[in-house]
């Protein structure tokens, strides 16, 4: 088994954030492999995630973003179960990261969950012309691919983050929970944007 450096440990803590610990039980897990180790983090923050999944939330911050347009700014409430950790600058610093990728990416909804009826019929609608002539046993699972494609581009949870596309907001509130040992979800979001004449 090789040896884990603190270099090699401190450069996975400064690329995701995790507990020293955590980074170096995960590098030792993958045997130092670096992409391989974030991976282990990864799961790990997800099934951390899922464990307190029944917690409730007590507390929160709410963080702002604008643009240096002056143009288009976002609102995002993050919530948490303590003050401690609301108090946090990092947890302060991820609403406002998250802040930030609403305002240059502009999603529609939260969580697919949130994806209105009205809104699901319309695109089936447009999309039901795009499958018209192929074999019929294929054309449920193609409308499905694509109001999937469609939808997960304009769901918040889904969208890869703008600093890090390699991990989604999904992805970046699991580290969180990892991180902070608590339960965190963004509860709300309001993007504006001036009209544009």
């Amino acid at each position: 088994m090789s040896t884990i450096t603190t270099e090699q440990v401190k450069e996975l803590r400064d690329s995701t954030g995790i507990s020293v610990m955590q980074c170096k039980k995960a590098l030792e897990e993958a045997g130092g492999d670096m992409e391989k180790a974030k991976v282990i983090l990864r799961k790990k923050s997800g099934e951390l995630a899922s464990k307190k999944s029944d917690r409730t939330f007590h507390s929160g911050t709410i963080q702002a973003y604008s643009h240096s347009t002056g143009k288009v700014a976002t609102l995002v409430e993050l919530v948490c179960e303590t003050d401690f950790v609301s108090g946090n600058d990092e947890f302060k610093a991820l609403a406002r990261d998250i802040a930030m990728h609403i305002t240059a990416s502009n999603p529609k909804f939260l969580k697919k969950e949130d994806i209105t009826e009205e809104a699901r019929n319309t695109a089936k609608e447009v999309f039901m012309k795009e499958v018209e002539g192929k074999p019929k046993e294929m054309q449920d699972k193609i409308l499905e691919g694509k109001l999937a494609t469609y939808f997960g581009e304009m769901v918040l949870l889904n969208q890869p983050f703008i600093k890090n596309p390699e991990l989604t907001i999904e992805g970046l509130i699991q580290a969180a929970v990892q991180k902070f040992g608590e339960k965190i979800e963004v509860s709300r979001f309001i993007r504006y944007g001036v009209l544009e004449q």
